[in-house]
């Protein structure tokens, strides 16, 4: 009988344990937190808004104007096209520049676009 107590005990104990894991390690999505992954990405997409941003800062100096992500691709401004599962866009409008990089991975529908302007701010929508 005493075993018997001992043992539930111990299933007591190790399912208090195992709510609690749930419960504080794992996040849910009801309160709102991110996938390590996501967050990952979204550090790099805006490590590369910001430095398609110098890169335009770069470009405005020398050629009096911004260009197009294209463009600084062929300069060599910048070496990539698409990273993390997000392409990169940059709408020039005479002294103004808007970067964006918006998520083309289908396994990440749902996830943040991110924007900079010649400020060097990046926004999330």
């Amino acid at each position: 009988m005493r075993a018997a107590g001992a043992l539930l005990g111990l299933v007591v104990v190790l399912a208090i344990g195992y709510w609690v894991y749930k419960m504080e390690v794992t996040p849910s999505s009801s309160q709102g937190a991110t996938a390590p992954i996501e967050q990952i990405d979204s550090a790099g997409v805006t490590s590369d808004l910001i430095s398609i941003g110098q890169a335009e800062k770069l470009y405005l100096a020398s050629h009096d104007t911004y260009a197009t992500f294209d463009e600084l691709r062929q300069e060599g401004s910048i070496a990539f096209g698409s990273r993390r599962g997000y392409t990169y866009a940059v709408e020039v409008d005479g002294q103004h520049f808007r970067a964006v990089a918006s998520p083309a991975d289908p396994s990440k529908a749902g996830w943040p676009t991110f924007s900079m302007d010649e400020t060097l701010q990046v926004s999330r929508q």
